[in-house]
């Protein structure tokens, strides 16, 4: 077997799995239509302690962590464990795949769904008067692919271990707890102090720290942020692949 053969298998699976994402029309229309929903609502509808200026400056970049998250974490997992449920995965284990392809593909077919996610959110934050900050695009970039690579991670270590339902429960009430948390719809520093500083260790935080910074306030990301994520984009896809049972 050729040294090149690892790298067909990921990209051809790769290319089945975005494949199969972009037909799951209805599941595509709430991962774009929700993250846009709560960003007009919240910033035409001032609910949230978002600091001084419009509230479109403080949620744009913190909706798109938000996005990130619900996509690369919650909608991963939840895939992934119905098709470990049904047997799909079983019959790709008897294929020489191997588990570091699967979940390799899988994560690319995240990255694809979250350009359609900033293509769609970053002209709607616009309009509402959002103006990012043009310098810091390319730290960004890096602050997402660290990020997607953790929450992906944690995604599929959750599908790869519980049953479909506990799954479907786990994802979502994990979902929940990062969002209140993680400084993405309000500010961490409205948190209480132990709180706000057990949420710092959380890729979450980390990620809408870093947005905010980068494309909010065109400042230098925190160090914290990218040592947080580094960590969790190794840590978290490295438990996933020790740990997943295709049934």
């Amino acid at each position: 077997m050729s040294a090149a053969s690892p790298a067909r298998r990921l990209t051809a699976h790769a290319a089945a799995e975005i494949t199969a994402t972009l037909r799951r029309s209805e599941s595509l229309l709430l991962t774009l239509g929700i993250p846009v929903v709560l960003l007009v609502f919240f910033s035409e509808v001032h609910l949230l302690p978002t600091g001084p200026g419009k509230p479109v400056r403080f949620l744009a970049p913190g909706i798109l962590a938000l996005a990130i998250m619900g996509t690369a974490m919650v909608n991963l997992s939840i895939a992934t464990g119905f098709e470990r449920g049904y047997g799909v995965l079983k019959r790709l284990g008897a294929t020489p795949l191997g588990r570091p392809a699967l979940l390799g593909a899988k994560v690319l077919a995240v990255l694809v769904v979250e350009v359609l996610q900033a293509v769609v959110l970053v002209p709607v934050a616009m309009a509402l008067g959002w103006r990012p900050t043009a310098g810091g695009v390319a730290a960004s970039i890096g602050l997402v692919l660290l990020a997607t690579a953790g929450f992906g991670g944690l995604g599929l270590l959750l599908a790869g271990v519980l049953r479909p339902e506990v799954n479907l429960a786990a994802s979502n009430g994990l979902w929940l707890v990062l969002l209140l948390v993680s400084g993405m719809l309000a500010p961490l520093s409205k948190l209480p102090g132990w709180m706000a500083g057990a949420a710092r260790a959380l890729p979450a935080a980390a990620l809408a720290d870093g947005l905010h910074a980068a494309v909010g306030l065109g400042s230098a990301v925190p160090g914290r942020s990218w040592v947080v994520l580094a960590v969790w984009a190794v840590a978290a896809p490295l438990a996933a692949a020790a740990t997943f049972r295709w049934e």
